[in-house]
Formats: structure tokens, sequence, C-alpha cells
């Protein structure tokens, strides 16, 4: 038997423990990296006319060769599964590679894809959307028959509603060059409403303003608004129940979507919206205003208010509704979580109301059924990863506007535009309005 010393035993430890060290630091030098990856898609605006094309890219900048899958997932906007596929991949240490994907076979609407890459050190998601033929998209619900008489009779009524028009002229005044003014108003059911009217100063005293009527979004405070723009008067409208027309509506943010909806005939946004028909009769008070020269512009909620107010007011020359919500409400549903999570616990407090009749009410408010009546030119700004007015139900709203039209999508924003929308919105509108 051999025997060892306690030197010797600790000369063995050490070189144990060092070379253990050395397998460590080997260990770690070989995962100090990572994988970038890049998704391309084919197509500026992301629509297709039959077959999706995506570039998958990926840099492997570990120092040891990176193998395993990349994976796609198609899904519908509310979910379901349509196609997947895979790859195997094998990345040699700091080089890269390029994958083609091309996803054929699926019926015209929007798609939402994920792309995973899964390597023996790497994993990642990427997710993307894209649209298959959506010029086509319609909606298979029809609005209700009497959808023009309850409007009518809505318009009817604010116009048994005296105005009150009250315009205050503030301090600020001089503002970027700008008169600024409080304007305040009765609308129907009597309540008071009130926005900013900002108009450029001019020593032309026969000085005519083409208008820009702002809708806000939901639960937006509108100020007034400023621009150097000098022929533009900037009326920003704060429908009841937002902003400084919250004196009698009050409410959380979560319950103004829910008020009065079990009866259309008494829903916050039947109001809303003639509010906005109510501003522009106050345009048509003031005779430094040009009548023939109307935009309505909107966001989220503002977009869908802007093509409301177009729906039931030809007094309004040019619509601009970026991120429209509410359009095509029955297929919203199954794509959306909000505004229905709150509207579904509303249901569940009051006895009695179901979430169907809530839908039939609905409909008498639903985007697509207002946009059938525009008949001036309108402008449409569509987000196509937005999960609150997906891409389906923008296109539905925007396919069914009989005027003329233009639709700018933006392929990797959400609920957004982009600087594009902007500058054309502008450019557009001075051509409308023949400011030259």
């Amino acid at each position: 038997m051999v025997k060892f010393t306690n030197k010797f035993l600790a000369i063995a430890c050490f070189l144990v423990t060092l070379a253990g060290v050395k397998q460590a630091f080997a260990q770690s030098e070989a995962n100090d990296g990572t994988v970038n990856t890049v998704v391309t898609t084919n197509s500026k605006d992301g629509i297709f006319n039959s077959t999706a094309s995506y570039t998958f890219e990926a840099k492997n900048a570990y120092n040891t060769t990176q193998e395993g899958r990349i994976k796609y997932i198609v899904t519908t906007e509310s979910g379901k599964k349509m196609k997947s596929d895979s790859v195997r991949v094998k990345i040699g240490r700091n080089s890269s590679a390029s994958y083609n994907f091309n996803i054929a076979g699926l019926k015209s609407g929007f798609y939402k894809i994920n792309f995973m890459i899964n390597t023996n050190d790497y994993d990642d998601t990427t997710r993307k959307a894209f649209g298959i033929r959506p010029d086509e998209i319609r909606s298979q619900y029809g609005k209700p028959a009497d959808f023009e008489a309850f409007w009518n009779n809505a318009k009817a009524e604010l116009g048994k509603v005296k105005p009150e028009y009250k315009v205050t002229e503030m301090p600020d005044s001089s503002k970027d060059n700008r008169r600024v003014f409080l304007v305040e108003m009765k609308s129907i059911g009597g309540l008071t409403i009130r926005g900013w009217l900002t108009e450029p100063i001019t020593k032309n005293k026969n000085k005519k303003f083409a208008v820009m009527l702002a809708l806000p979004g939901y639960q937006v405070d509108l100020k007034p608004l400023y621009g150097l723009d000098p022929d533009i008067a900037l009326l920003s409208l704060n429908i009841r129940g937002q902003g400084n027309s919250r004196d009698v509506i009050n409410v959380r943010k979560e319950t103004y979507i829910t008020l009065g909806i079990e009866d259309k005939n008494k829903y916050v946004l039947r109001g809303a919206i003639m509010d906005c028909v109510r501003a522009v009769d106050f345009i048509f008070t003031r005779p430094e205003l040009r009548h023939d020269n109307i935009i309505a512009v909107g966001g989220s909620l503002g977009g869908f208010l802007a093509v409301a107010t177009s729906g039931v007011d030809k007094r309004i020359s040019f619509c601009s509704a970026a991120n429209p919500i509410l359009g095509d409400i029955r297929n919203l549903v199954d794509e959306v979580d909000w505004p229905f999570i709150d509207i579904k616990k509303y249901v569940n407090t009051r006895p009695g109301l179901t979430f169907d009749k809530v839908l039939n009410n609905m409909d008498y408010f639903d985007a697509k059924n207002f946009a059938s009546g525009i008949k001036c030119r309108t402008l449409v700004g569509m987000g196509m990863v937005d999960n609150i007015a997906p891409p389906n139900t923008v296109q539905t709203i925007y396919n069914i506007i009989p005027s003329d039209k233009h639709l700018i999508i933006f392929r990797d924003l959400a609920h957004e535009i982009g600087k594009k929308y902007v500058i054309y919105e502008g450019r557009w509108m001075r051509d409308t309005f023949a400011l030259f």
C-alpha cells in the first residue's frame, strides 16, 4: 500500500482545485456571448397579396457553435393557431446565418406571427403581424335597420337644446401668436360642455380660418392647441365627462364606458357624439371661421368620434381618424380585453341585464356603421400590432367608407401612429381646403 503524506495531499488538492477553476473558466468563456437576431418583413407595410415573407437573421457571438431550431407560429387576431413550422439551425462560433420563411394559404385578414429561436445557449421570441389582401375584409354583421333614424332623432333632440354659447378670452391670449378662448355650450340633455378655441392673430379683418376640430382620446383632458399654421383655427373639445367638462359626469376611468349602456338612448357615447355635433354648430356661429373647411381629427376614442361625427354630420369636410376604437364591435369582443372586461363586470352587477342586450345597444355605436355614411375625404391610421384597435377592425371601418379615402399602416406600431401620418394629414388637409 502506498502512503501519502499530508504535503502530497495538499498538492493534490491544489491541482484538483486548479483544474476545476480552469474548467469553470473555460465554460464561462464559452457562454460569454449572445445571439443577435433581426426579423425582416419583406413588405414595407406588412401587407401581402397571397404569401407572407420574412427573413430571419441570426448572428452568433458565442465562442461555441449554436444548434437548435427556429420556429414560427401564425395566429388570428383572437389567438386561433393557423400555421406553424420550424427549421433546424447550426450557427458556427462568431458567425451568422439567414433563413427565409414564406407563409402561404391564408385567407384575407390580419394575422399575428411569433418567431422563436431556441439553441443550446439562447432563447428569444420576436412578435410581428401581417395582412393578406385586407381590402377584401368585410364584417358579417350589418347595422340596425333604424340606425339612421336613431341618430336623426338624437340630432333632433339636440336641436331643441338652446346652446347658450359663451366665449371667454384667456389672459395668455398672445401665446404662439394666437388668441385663446374658453368655449362653453349646452349639449343634449342640457349638459354644459367646454373646449378651447385658438385663432391666429392677424391684421386682416376679413380673414377666415379653416377649422381643425380636435376630438379627445378616452378620458383625455384636451388643452388649448397651438400651431404655426396661420390659416388654421384649432377647436379642442372636451366631451361630457372628460377634461373641463367633468362637472356633471365625473367618474372613474373604467366606469365611463359603461354609463347608461343598458339603454341606447341614455348611453354616454350618444351624448358624446352629440357634443361633437354641437361643436360644429358652434363653428357655424363664428363669422371668422370657414364653415366649409372643417376637419374632424382624433386618435383612439377621438378617432372613433371623428368617424361618428363625420358619419352623422355632413358639415364635416375632412375626417382624420387614427387608431379608431369600437369598430366591428361583435367581432371585436373576441379580439380585445378592453372595453369588454369593464362592460362585463358592469353587466354582472345589474340584475336582468345581459351582455347580448348590451351588444344590441352597442350596434348603434359601432364605428363601421357610422363609416358607411361618411361623404368627405377620410384619412385613417392603423398600428398593425394594436391590441385596442386591432387592424381587422380598423380595416373593416376603412373598407366601408364610400368617399375618397387613404389608409396609412404602421406595421410595427401598436396603439399609435408615426410622423408620416401627421405629415400626410397636413398636406392632404391643405390640398382639400385649397390652403396654398
